[in-house]
């Protein structure tokens, strides 16, 4: 089976960046920051310091830079730290700037990068989780609404693999898929008369149902690749054994990081994990201002 497409990174393109910077600055700024306005005398200027505060990934700062600008033009915009890297600390980006644009930029940029760091790091933690063994960690489509393109962008930045996007680009047959065209096998046929050209994989719970999968791939000539839902360790080593290399397979089911080295040794070639996008905890960075002369 062909791998699943990954992200690409020119297809999150400035249009769509640009267009949910503007709708997050919209909810959180309204029609203006009246603490700024209150507090900070016109024209003042000032340099902010983003700062990593935890061990980490960062990744994001492409959307926390258009964020400044979407605020400022003008700003000066300068990395002061790796993207993309697991380290302990240390500063990140520099924006030099108006003190009231720095300060109406501040925790929309942050929510950014603290969200989209966060989803890398758990990612790499997950990846050093089951470093040495044959398995990849694999994202969802458990993510934000709106923020699924940036979510797998972070992913990739974690060292982990992008699933399928959405709906559109790969066959994923689910029981109730299975169920509402009369079983697994009409449920292949029908997928791959309908999107031949597509990926396709199936979704098993039992081993009787890595058989069932399989026949019907090699039915209709195609070998699917399977998704071992739910399976105990012992169980997924058994599928391991069973299909011996004649597909790919996925684990599936809520793995977390004290489990996935576990499922990774039994031989599986990929490990789905949902809390990625879903779960991730946001990476403790923060921004000091510092008025200029």
């Amino acid at each position: 089976m062909r791998m699943l497409p990954a992200v690409d990174q020119d297809e999150v393109d400035q249009a769509d960046v640009g267009a949910l910077v503007r709708r997050a600055l919209a909810e959180d700024v309204g029609p203006g920051d009246v603490t700024t306005e209150a507090t900070v005398t016109p024209g003042r200027m000032a340099v902010a310091r983003i700062t990593q505060k935890a061990p980490g990934v960062v990744y994001g700062l492409d959307v926390a830079a258009e964020v400044f600008r979407a605020v400022e033009p003008g700003v000066l915009l300068t990395q002061t730290g790796p993207e993309g890297v697991w380290r302990e600390n240390g500063p990140v980006l520099e924006v030099t700037g108006s003190a009231a644009g720095l300060l109406v930029a501040e925790r929309t940029a942050l929510n950014f990068l603290q969200q989209l760091s966060g989803v890398a790091t758990l990612t790499a933690r997950c990846v050093r989780a089951v470093a040495g063994t044959h398995a990849r960690i694999l994202d969802t489509r458990k993510t934000v609404p709106g923020l699924r393109r940036l979510q797998k962008r972070a992913v990739l930045a974690g060292g982990g693999v992008n699933h399928r996007i959405g709906l559109f680009d790969a066959i994923l047959i689910k029981e109730n898929h299975a169920a509402m065209a009369g079983g697994v096998g009409e449920a292949v046929r029908r997928a791959h008369h309908h999107a031949p050209h597509l990926p396709l994989e199936v979704e098993c719970e039992t081993l009787a149902e890595v058989d069932e999968a399989l026949a019907a791939g090699a039915a209709v000539g195609i070998v699917p690749r399977l998704l071992l839902d739910n399976m105990p360790p012992a169980e997924l080593r058994a599928a391991v054994e069973r299909v011996a290399g004649r597909a790919e397979l996925e684990a599936s089911g809520g793995f977390t990081l004290e489990t996935i080295r576990e499922v990774a040794e039994t031989g599986v070639d990929f490990i789905s994990v949902g809390a990625l996008t879903h779960s991730a905890p946001a990476l403790d960075l923060s921004l000091l201002l510092e008025p200029l002369p």
